[in-house]
């Protein structure tokens, strides 16, 4: 049985997680690049990351979710079938 893929159009953050996010990525470029930008600028980049890069993670995620589950499930089912009586 095959799902429709919905895609994600793009990954979003809560307000105070976007915030935190913004100031690391901030003080990451800063650090390791020297490249001072604003807060407006950062939340474009974070904004790109979130369209474009994120949702490849995201679902990476969920096919590592799906093998462990499928194992789960096959381990399940192999332990019901040891309980059957002949």
């Amino acid at each position: 049985m095959s799902r429709a893929k919905a895609r994600v159009p793009s990954l979003s953050l809560e307000p105070a997680q976007e915030q935190v996010a913004v100031q690391v990525l901030q003080r990451f470029l800063e650090e390791r690049f020297e490249l001072e930008l604003g807060s407006f600028e950062v939340q474009e980049v974070l904004e790109l990351i979130g369209r474009e890069i994120a949702p490849h993670y995201y679902d990476k995620a969920i096919a590592d979710v799906q093998t462990v589950l499928a194992d789960r499930f096959a381990s399940i089912e192999s332990d019901v079938w040891a309980l059957e009586k002949s």
